[in-house]
Parts: structure tokens; C-alpha cells; sequence
């Protein structure tokens, strides 16, 4: 008896431990019950807020849905613009569910990557048409962001016109509501939209560069070109200026010369008027000076010259 009643309790604990289940905070609840998604009076599926709650147990699964917002990193991808030039770029996008029930639906049970999978074909999609009616310098001047914000808001109200490709068919309103092909037919609100980079393809970067290289070579020749005129201007101007100052000390040198040979020749002048007589023994003095310099100095003079007048007996 002790055993029957200790195996009906551990059925019983089994049976509210998975009838129990808690649904974190950032997050949504799905029940499905018989492989159906649980639904209320008016046929909307039943989405259960964060906190512990009770289900059928063994019948019924709980999927749990991330209602936090999610980033989607873009791979860089080629883009055509206005005047069919290339740009490459990379972008991320934040988004978030908006309706878990038919976020549940669309993408077949609540799988991230099929979300992410339709979210990035319809960015890509719209972030190509936007591009496309643009030119390169509107996009990279977009300082307010209002090629992200065109595309956000066309990704979350749509555009009129097209039919979403992506039909889901468990339930009749999910299918009509993706004829609205915005991402609210997928339950999902875009929350942000934002270029990360813009590049050019790798050809066209090389192609400008190498144009902006000989650009800037030409700079520098014709640089070093200026640069060698004006140094042999300045060189010439130098060279002028060191002949004009030469020859003008030379010229002021003469001048003094002369006027310092002239002072002499009155000052001897002078001095021959007062004393003729002694005028000419110093200028004896200073021949017989000059004569007589090297000690191997010989001259065949008369006797009775007149240089020799000074050196006789008076």
C-alpha cells in the first residue's frame, strides 16, 4: 500500500512540474496543444506575458518567443546609384516583435533565422530602390539619416502596389494580412535602420587612388620645378648683389688710394720745398735701403756716381 500511494505521488509531482512553466522577463509565450496553436474566443492565438503560469501537461508545449529588440548585421553588399555608379554597403538593422501571435505564424514556429532571413530580402530590396534614386553625394551628405528613415518606415507601413511574396498558410487573416507587404505582416516592427559604411567597389578605389597619385606627382614636379626657378632667381639675386658690393668697395678702395697716395705727394712736396737738401738724403737713404735688402745683392756703380754721393767722406 506504502508503495502504490509513494509511485501516485511521484506521478502526481511529475504531472504539475510539467504542467507548470515560467516564461522569462523579455520574453512571449506560444502554447500549442495537439499540435495546434492554443487560441482564445476570438480565434487569436493566446500569447502568455513573462511570469509562471499552468498548461495541459504531456499535451501541450510552450514555445518561447524574444521580445526584446534584436540587431541584424548585414553582410556589405553592391549597390547601383541615380548616375550607375557602385557604392559597397554595409548595415545593420534593429528590430523587435510586434505581434507575437502572428510573428509565430509567419515564420513557422518562431524561428529567428527564417524572420531574419525575410527581413534581410525585404531591406536589401528597399535599401536598393532608395539608393537607386539617389546619387553618390546625397547619400554620403545624409547627415539627418533620411535614407535609414525612408527605409524603415517603408519596411514597417509598406508600399502600395506589391503583394508580399511570402505566404504562410496556417491561418486565413495571417495570409491576408501578407498581402500588405509590409513587416508588420510578419508581426515585426523595424526599429532602427543604419548604414554602418560606404565603400567603393575595390576596382574604382584602386583606379582613384592611382588618378589621385599622378595627380599629386604632377603637384609635386611642378612644385620642385617653382622651387628650382625661384632658387636660381634668388641665386642670381645673391651673385649680383656679392659682384655690385665688390665692385663698389673696390671702387671706394681706389678712391681712398689715390687720395692717400695724392696726401702723400703734397706731404712730400711740402717737405722738399722746406729742406730740398735733407729730402734728398732720405730719399738716398731709403734707395740704398731697398738696394742693399738681400745680402747676396751686388752693383757695379762708378765711383763718382751721384747714388753713391751720401756714402763718401764729407
Amino acid at each position: 500500500m506504502g508503495k502504490v500511494l509513494l509511485a501516485t505521488g511521484l506521478i502526481v509531482l511529475m504531472i504539475l512540474f510539467n504542467a507548470c512553466f515560467i516564461i522569462p522577463e523579455g520574453g512571449r509565450g506560444i502554447i500549442v496543444r495537439f499540435g495546434k496553436v492554443l487560441r482564445d474566443e476570438q480565434n487569436v492565438p493566446v500569447v502568455v506575458e513573462p511570469g509562471l503560469h499552468l498548461k495541459w501537461p504531456l499535451v501541450s508545449t510552450v514555445k518561447i518567443l524574444d521580445a526584446r529588440i534584436q540587431t541584424l548585421d548585414n553582410q556589405a553588399d553592391r549597390f547601383v546609384t541615380k548616375e550607375k555608379k557602385d557604392l559597397i554597403v554595409d548595415s545593420y538593422i534593429k528590430w523587435r516583435i510586434s505581434d507575437f501571435s502572428r510573428y509565430y505564424l509567419a515564420t513557422g514556429g518562431g524561428e529567428v533565422s527564417r524572420a531574419e532571413l525575410l527581413l534581410k530580402r525585404k531591406f536589401s530590396d528597399r535599401l536598393r530602390s532608395e539608393i537607386g534614386r539617389l546619387n553618390v553625394k546625397d547619400i554620403v551628405t545624409d547627415s539627418r539619416g533620411r535614407l535609414t528613415t525612408d527605409v524603415r518606415d517603408v519596411l514597417n507601413k509598406g508600399s502600395a502596389g506589391t503583394e508580399y511574396d511570402e505566404r504562410v498558410p496556417e491561418s486565413a487573416d495571417t495570409a491576408d494580412s501578407l498581402h500588405n507587404n509590409s513587416m508588420a505582416a510578419l508581426g515585426i516592427e523595424v526599429v532602427d535602420v543604419r548604414i554602418k559604411q560606404i565603400n567603393l567597389p575595390t576596382e574604382v578605389s584602386e583606379a582613384i587612388f592611382n588618378r589621385m597619385r599622378a595627380e599629386r606627382e604632377s603637384v609635386a614636379r611642378s612644385q620642385r620645378s617653382q622651387g628650382k626657378e625661384e632658387a636660381e632667381k634668388l641665386r642670381a639675386q645673391a651673385d649680383y648683389g656679392v659682384t655690385k658690393t665688390l665692385s663698389e668697395a673696390q671702387k671706394k678702395a681706389l678712391i681712398i688710394r689715390g687720395e692717400g697716395d695724392a696726401e702723400a705727394a703734397n706731404i712730400f712736396a711740402s717737405t722738399y720745398s722746406q729742406d730740398p737738401e735733407f729730402f734728398a738724403f732720405l730719399r738716398s737713404l731709403s734707395a740704398y735701403e731697398k738696394s742693399f735688402a738681400s745680402s747676396n745683392s751686388l752693383l757695379f756703380i762708378d765711383n763718382n756716381s751721384e747714388f753713391l754721393r751720401f756714402m763718401k767722406s764729407p
